[in-house]
Formats: C-alpha cells, sequence, structure tokens
C-alpha cells in the first residue's frame, strides 16, 4: 500500500512539472503502476482489518462510496482548477493528500503477513500487453474503421495474448489470477457487471464535458460545476448505502440503482445541438449520480463474497482490474461506435451526435449490467461479506 502510494504521488509530481505531451504521457503511465499497487491494496486492507459481517460491510460500503464520489467531486474541483489556476494545480493537489495518508499508514494501519511465493511476471506481462491491444484496437478503428490490419490485426493479437494469459493463470504455482475466483458465480457477475458499468460511466463523463464545453460554449470551472447534481446525489447516495441495503437489501439497491443509472443515460442520449443545460442534462444527471453513488458498493462487495482468505488480495486485484478495465476498454468501444456511426466533424451539431450515441450505447451497457446482476448476482440470496 504506501509503496503503491508512494509511486503514485512521485508520478503526479512529475507530471505536474512536466513541460511536454512525452513525459506527461510516460509519467501517467507510471502513475497508472502505482494505482495498480494501491487500489487492490487498500481493498484487501479493509478484508484482513475489519471482521466479517456489518463491521466490513460498512468498511467496503465507504471504499466504493469513496471511488464514486471522488470520480464525480473530481470532475467539479478539476475543472475550477484548470479554470482558475492551472491544470497543473489538480496534479499538484495530490502531493499533501498522498503524504497525509502515507503517514497515517504508517502510524496506524497493522502489517499483514508477507507472501511468501513467486511473483507471476509471464501473467503480468500478458495481460498488460492483451488489454493494451485491445484498447489500441478501439482507439484505432475510431480513426480508421475496423477494415484494417491496424484494428482487426492488433485485436487478434490481443485476443491470443489473454488466452495465453489464461491459459498460464491455469497452470502457474502462484497465480496472478487464481481462475478459481471465477467458480463463485456472483463473483463472477460482479466483475463482467463492473466492465460494464464503469465502461458506461467514464463514458458520460469523457462526452458530456466535450458537450458542454464545445457546443453549449462553457469554461472548464461553469463545466465542472455543471456537473454538481451527479456529484451531489452521488454524495448523498453512497453515504447512505449502508443503511439503504439495511432497509431494502443489497439486490433491491443494485436493480434500482443499474436501472435508475441506464435511464439517466437514455434520458441523456437524446441531446442536441441546441438542447437545455438545467432540462435536458442537469435533470437526468441526478438519475445517473443515484446509479453510480448506489451501485458500486454492492458490486464491490459481490466482488469479494466468499472469497477464500488465500485469495483475498486476487479478489481484490481483480475488483480493481474490473473497474480500470472497464474504465479504458469501454470508453474506447463507446467511442469507437460514436466515431463510426456519427463521422469525426467538429460542428456542433457532429458532436452533439456523436454524445448522443456513445450515450445511448452506454445506456445499453448499464442495462446489459443489470441483466448479468439479475443472472448471476441475485441467484441466490445476497452473502454477508
Amino acid at each position: 500500500y504506501m509503496l503503491g502510494l508512494a509511486i503514485f504521488a512521485l508520478a503526479t509530481l512529475a507530471i505536474g512539472m512536466a513541460q511536454d505531451a512525452a513525459t506527461i504521457i510516460a509519467a501517467r503511465a507510471v502513475q497508472g503502476l502505482g494505482a495498480a499497487v494501491l487500489a487492490p491494496s487498500t481493498l484487501a486492507l479493509l478484508q484482513v482489518t475489519f471482521a466479517p459481517g456489518e463491521e466490513r460491510n460498512r468498511a467496503v460500503a465507504l471504499y466504493a462510496a469513496a471511488a464514486g464520489v471522488s470520480a464525480s467531486f473530481g470532475m467539479v474541483l478539476g475543472g475550477l482548477l484548470a479554470d482558475l489556476v492551472s491544470w497543473r494545480a489538480g496534479f499538484f493537489l495530490n502531493l499533501p493528500i498522498s503524504l497525509g495518508l502515507f503517514l497515517v499508514a504508517w502510524r496506524q494501519v497493522p502489517e499483514t503477513e508477507t507472501f511468501r511465493g513467486r511473483i507471476d511476471l509471464g501473467g503480468a506481462l500478458l495481460s498488460t500487453l492483451g488489454l493494451g491491444a485491445l484498447v489500441f484496437a478501439s482507439v484505432h478503428a475510431a480513426e480508421s474503421g475496423w477494415g484494417n490490419w491496424g484494428s482487426l490485426g492488433v485485436l487478434a493479437a490481443g485476443l491470443v495474448l489473454l488466452a495465453a494469459f489464461l491459459l498460464i493463470e491455469a497452470r502457474v504455482r502462484d497465480p496472478l489470477l487464481p481462475l478459481r475466483l471465477f467458480n463463485h458465480a456472483e463473483r463472477s457477475g460482479a466483475y463482467v457487471a463492473r466492465v460494464l458499468f464503469l465502461g458506461a460511466n467514464v463514458t458520460f463523463y469523457f462526452f458530456v464535458a466535450q458537450y458542454m464545453q464545445e457546443v453549449l460554449g462553457l469554461s472548464a470551472a461553469m463545466t465542472g460545476i455543471a456537473f454538481l447534481p451527479t456529484t451531489f446525489v452521488n454524495f448523498l447516495a453512497a453515504m447512505n448505502v449502508p443503511r439503504m441495503i439495511g432497509r431494502f437489501g443489497r439486490g433491491p439497491l443494485l436493480m434500482v440503482s443499474l436501472a435508475s443509472c441506464a435511464m439517466g443515460l437514455a434520458w441523456l442520449s437524446q441531446l442536441g445541438a441546441e438542447s437545455n443545460l438545467w432540462t435536458q442534462i442537469m435533470a437526468p444527471m441526478i438519475l445517473v449520480g443515484f446509479g453510480q453513488g448506489a451501485a458500486l458498493a454492492p458490486l464491490t462487495s459481490s466482488g469479494i463474497a466468499a472469497v477464500d482468505p488465500r485469495d483475498v488480495g486476487a479478489a481484490s486485484g481483480t475488483v480493481n482490474v474490473a473497474h480500470q478495465m472497464g474504465s479504458s476498454l469501454g470508453l474506447a468501444l463507446l467511442v469507437a461506435l460514436a466515431t463510426l456511426t456519427s463521422g469525426s466533424g467538429t460542428s456542433a451539431s457532429a458532436i452533439a451526435e456523436r454524445t448522443s450515441h456513445a450515450l445511448m450505447g452506454g445506456a445499453g451497457m448499464v442495462l446489459l449490467a443489470l441483466v448479468v446482476s439479475k443472472l448471476f448476482i441475485l441467484r441466490r440470496p445476497a452473502r454477508t461479506v
């Protein structure tokens, strides 16, 4: 945890001080490395620190709430800092936060048992290259279509690499991804639903922010403020997840939150070149915000449900992989969908059309996540985490 936090903080400093795009991209890669160490370590520490039952349920709910609220609040704060100070300010802000977290962890978080085994370097390399190839193919297709080797060839290579990864994981003694994690229907459903849900919601932020600035002409600061309906409702829902689960149950809450998010994205997909900010953007944002705030906690709990103690770290890492894969691959796919169906023009009507198509695709992804959740996560009574 502390190593991941240190890598993340130093990379953030490098981004804030960067003088060219190449340095920013390289530092972002290192920042991603730190986050990849940090995020699963955080969730694993929660599982070994808090006793099973109500205490751990609340801790996991707050963990998921932090993830959802930070993404939404970051749009508001990031827009204000970029417009009023500098784009670098958002990165420098991470430094005191990271230092505070480092000191608290050093003094307050007890050490866990040291891992005694071999690091699965082959699995790490193949999975990274495979997923990277899928994202690259999707982005390339958005620019050049699918009828070329840059898209189809790289896509095929990515699928082969991932197949090789699974073969290695089935045979290696200490796998990066123990395949036994997928023997549990609830966990498997949670991973798939999380990929779909995150892909849709990252697309929401990406396209709606562009629409506000390029079509409505809002500044970065005003764009951030315009996301307040999502941020505020997201925060309220996330903070009340334990109470709502206690009253309605985890399954019904997950279904309602996914349905709410899908309806909000479908409503937003009706945007045109002259849509009204208040009624056609900020109103459906309320539905999206509730869905984001209430869905992540049940999905996180299901992703680590009934996990064997030896697989706590692996299950936490898989939850994080699903989160990041949904964010990157889902966005890449929906960008490709929007570009291929709407063209790449820069006029207000072209941007509005791409936004509409991407958000409709996002609504479809959330509906698919709802179906997956119904079939796999809710096929049996919800377990205590």
